[in-house]
C-alpha cells in the first residue's frame, strides 16, 4: 500500500508538472508567432510580415501528444480518487499540492481555464 501511495503521489506531481510544461511551450510558441508577425519597415512604408500557423507542424503535433498524455493521467487520477481509499485520496491531494508548489511558483495566470480533472 505504501508503494501505491508513493506511485500515486508521483503521478499527481507529474500531472502538475506537465500542465505547467504545456503552458510554457504554448506561451513560447505564441510569443514566437507574435514576434515573427511584427511590422517590418519597407521601402514604401510599413510592411507586415505574417507567419502562417500550420495544423501539421511539429510543435502542434507535440502539443497534441502532450495534451493526450495529460488527459489520460488526469483520468487515472480521477479514477484513483474515486476508489475512495483514504490513503490514495490523500496521496492524490498531497501530490497535486506538491506539484503545484514545485512547478507553479512562477505562474502568472490566476484562473486556469484548461483544467481537466481538479
Amino acid at each position: 500500500m505504501v508503494g501505491a501511495c508513493i506511485a500515486v503521489f508521483l503521478l499527481a506531481v507529474f500531472y502538475e508538472g506537465m500542465k505547467i510544461a504545456r503552458e510554457c511551450l504554448l506561451r513560447k510558441s505564441q510569443v514566437n508567432i507574435r514576434y515573427n508577425s511584427m511590422p517590418v519597415p519597407g521601402p514604401n512604408g510599413v510592411i507586415e510580415r505574417k507567419v502562417k500557423q500550420q495544423m501539421l507542424s511539429l510543435p502542434h503535433i507535440f502539443q497534441t501528444l502532450l495534451h493526450v498524455v495529460q488527459v489520460v493521467v488526469s483520468y487515472f487520477l480521477m479514477l484513483i480518487f474515486m476508489t475512495y481509499n483514504g490513503y490514495l485520496c490523500i496521496a492524490v491531494a498531497v501530490g497535486a499540492g506538491t506539484g503545484y508548489f514545485l512547478f507553479s511558483w512562477k505562474k502568472a495566470v490566476v484562473v486556469d481555464i484548461t483544467e481537466h480533472c481538479h
